[in-house]
């Protein structure tokens, strides 16, 4: 069954079995790897994607539920050769340690960012909620979420 999506701005068609998890169309057949198996449950939030402005679990969706669908991936965060500000602050505040987590605290704080440019610490909690991280413990990635905020609204600033 061919799926009509746009991933990270590029339309796609992949000729893939209709209940192939998204996460495996993403990773197998698009080769868009940032995004991580962890548990394949939807308990971890490694395999998170923002799928038509909402964060999902890219490994309990069949691809047949997403036809027409945007997503956005790790891999689309970065623009022009640059790192997104989100994927800057988590390398300055060690807030990414071993990967398998990182891609989905930043799709989780992505979207967060994308509804709220001013989050609190409560809200940056909240909206990573469903990421779970082994390595860091959440303080060094909050504080990344925080200056990546602080960056952005920077940025508008200056423009």
């Amino acid at each position: 069954m061919k799926i009509s999506l746009r991933v990270n701005g590029s339309a796609r068609e992949p000729d893939v079995p209709p209940m192939m998890r998204l996460l495996d169309v993403l990773r197998e057949e698009l080769r868009l790897t940032g995004t991580k198996e962890g548990c394949g449950e939807g308990e971890c939030g490694a395999c998170s994607v923002i799928l038509d402005g909402e964060v999902i679990n890219s490994c309990l969706v069949p691809v047949c539920q997403v036809q027409g669908s945007v997503i956005i991936t790790v891999e689309g965060l970065a623009r022009d050769g640059r790192l997104d500000p989100l994927q800057q602050a988590f390398l300055e505040c060690g807030g990414a340690q071993c990967g398998i987590c990182t891609p989905g605290m930043l799709i989780a704080a992505r979207a967060l960012l994308d509804e709220n440019a001013h989050p609190s610490r409560e809200a940056i909690k909240e909206a990573i909620a469903g990421n779970l991280c082994r390595c860091t413990g959440y303080v060094k990635i909050i504080d990344a979420i925080e200056q990546a905020a602080e960056m952005m609204q920077q940025s508008r600033r200056k423009a």
